[in-house]
């Protein structure tokens, strides 16, 4: 598990720079199109680039298994849905409505982060390096303060309240219009949401070690269940709002499909609130059925 760690770091500082190219620009009447920009397109290439040749190369020394196959089409599934979220018309129509915005966060938070950590892509990307620098990266994660602080941002209940933290504190009016206004501050708002669902996501379904393995389960599907309150409560605060909270999304008048800017940002707290609970939600149960097994096996032995 020690190789794994700057593989992930990797994986978290380049996918976030995809997010760094948007910007409230696109006129209300003009055509959707897709998003070409290098900083989207350079990024998802490298990393999927970087996962063929390292698993080519794990394929010419063995035989994969399953696993890695399964892993390979998650990857795969976890990319593409990145891709499509932020290269898509759906990214230039985040610039128009509010709710789309919000799509596309949803997207890369409950679909693409989830997909790419359940993929345990690490050792792959690591293999496409030569071996100087595995070692290298080996050696680095293995150093006493980077594994404590690795397992510290990996833990349930931290990587729980950053992501929180990132969600309540960017939804905050002055923040978000900060970042609709600023490139840099948008890109730290987008980086953040990237970085604290991957590091939530790995908290909630990475692997652990076998002591307390079904305790971090259980504080775990505990987090879930949190966050599916926590995600939803700020949603249900947007969708009963009455006047949009953003000057930058009130300024530009009508939104798509002819909704008001309230009506638009009480469509995106619908968006955050019900599918987003709800991921948050079966998330939980699913670990709660797997801490339930055990003890439904043990009673039939007993019976």
């Amino acid at each position: 598990m020690r190789a794994l760690r700057p593989g992930l770091l990797l994986l978290a500082i380049g996918l976030p720079w995809p997010a760094f190219a948007h910007h409230l620009e696109a006129a209300p009447g003009a055509p959707l199109r897709a998003t070409w920009d290098p900083w989207i397109i350079v990024p998802l290439a490298v990393f999927s680039l970087l996962f063929t040749v390292g698993w080519r190369r794990l394929a010419a020394r063995s035989n994969l298994r399953p696993v890695w196959r399964q892993r390979a089409l998650l990857y795969a599934i976890g990319m593409a849905t990145l891709g499509a979220a932020l290269i898509s018309p759906l990214h230039e129509a985040g610039e128009r409505s509010f709710a789309l915005h919000m799509t596309e966060h949803e997207i890369i938070m409950l679909l693409a982060a989830p997909l790419l950590v359940l993929a345990e892509p690490m050792v792959i990307l690591l293999w496409a390096f030569p071996l100087p620098a595995r070692r290298a990266l080996g050696g680095v994660s293995s150093a006493a303060p980077v594994a404590r602080a690795w397992a510290w941002l990996t833990g349930p209940i931290t990587a729980t309240l950053l992501q929180a933290a990132a969600l309540w504190l960017w939804h905050a009016p002055a923040l978000f219009d900060l970042a609709l206004a600023h490139e840099g501050w948008h890109a730290a708002q987008h980086l953040s949401f990237l970085a604290s669902a991957l590091l939530f996501w790995t908290a909630m379904l990475g692997r652990r070690g076998r002591a307390g393995h079904a305790a971090q389960r259980g504080v775990a599907a505990l987090c879930l269940f949190a966050t599916s309150v926590v995600s939803g409560a700020l949603g249900a605060l947007m969708a009963f709002s009455e006047s949009p909270w953003y000057r930058g999304y009130s300024a530009l008048g009508m939104a798509p499909f002819g909704l008001s800017p309230a009506e638009d940002q009480q469509i995106a707290g619908l968006i955050m609130w019900i599918p987003g609970g709800l991921v948050h939600a079966v998330a939980a149960l699913v670990l709660v059925r797997g801490l339930l097994r055990p003890l439904a096996s043990v009673e039939r032995s007993f019976g």
